[in-house]
């Protein structure tokens, strides 16, 4: 039978402060209330020990082969560099089918590198960045697990992939996977700090084609032309295998389908990419 889906809920208008008791008694710590950052899908804030707190509401029909412990799970992956894992949380919501997540994690001093999920302008990373964003790539996708990733909450399958390529590019006949490694999920410009390097935010983790973070973080970077050649740059060997150029796609597709808006400042250079690299798929 189905599971019932949770009510949708947006957590950046939600009444909250029952939630944030709960965290507050359950993990033993008093968050900065005034300081909670608050996004659609989690809430986080500094504690009185000088950690991080992450909140999230999951659905049940999210949970499945995922769980909701991303955050938790991800703190076996060695060389990787994210925030240190100290204990979590999870309850479930008493009214509807939905889990509630907390984790309380090191607090890292360094920002975002955007304020969402693009960049605008070239952060000028140093070179110890670059050198640990591909060191931590690789050990990442070395790894193996029963997780399976989640982009966009979506569970990604070769169904997937093949839909949403398809619906945008007919014209690639061909959508088949050959390589699968564990990838972050959700490598964007908000998700990577700097200028010390660190990754955030591990909930949808998990086994994905080769490249799919390589292409994320290098597709959040069109409209900043030298940071994109320079992820290409960092991520070739991803990037220009078949899957790398296929994950590009996938990609790409959300920016330049259905749902496209001309006011994007990804939209004219992801066209001119995405032209090219149907091009080179189907040359292959």
């Amino acid at each position: 039978m189905a599971l019932a889906a949770a009510r949708m809920v947006d957590l950046r208008k939600e009444a909250v402060d029952v939630v944030l008791d709960r965290v507050e008694q359950g993990l033993g710590v008093r968050l900065d209330r005034a300081a909670v950052i608050r996004k659609r899908r989690s809430l986080g804030g500094r504690t009185d020990r000088g950690t991080w707190v992450r909140i999230e509401r999951r659905g049940f029909e999210r949970i499945g082969v995922q769980g909701c412990n991303g955050t938790e799970a991800a703190a076996v992956l060695g060389s990787v560099v994210m925030p240190q894992w100290y204990r979590g949380l999870a309850w479930r919501d008493e009214s509807e089918p939905a889990m509630w997540r907390a984790d309380e994690l090191e607090l890292i001093s360094a920002p975002p590198i955007g304020k969402g999920a693009l960049v605008l302008r070239d952060p000028e990373l140093p070179e110890t960045w670059w050198a640990a964003l591909n060191t931590s790539l690789d050990a990442l996708a070395a790894h193996r697990t029963l997780r399976v990733a989640t982009p966009d909450t979506e569970l990604m399958t070769q169904e997937l992939v093949t839909a949403k390529i398809g619906e945008v590019f007919p014209e690639v006949e061909d959508t088949l996977v050959g390589q699968w490694a564990a990838a972050h999920a959700d490598l964007t410009w908000a998700n990577v700090m700097g200028p010390e390097f660190c990754v955030i935010d591990w909930e949808d983790w998990g086994m994905a084609p080769r490249g799919l973070d390589a292409a994320t973080l290098w597709g959040n970077a069109l409209a900043v032309p030298e940071l994109a050649d320079r992820v290409h740059r960092e991520r070739r060997a991803d990037l220009e295998s078949r899957d790398g150029k296929l994950m590009a796609l996938f990609f790409l597709s959300k920016i330049v389908g259905p749902h496209a808006y001309e006011d994007d400042p990804l939209l004219v250079p992801a066209r001119k990419e995405a032209a090219r690299l149907v091009a080179e798929v189907q040359a292959a």
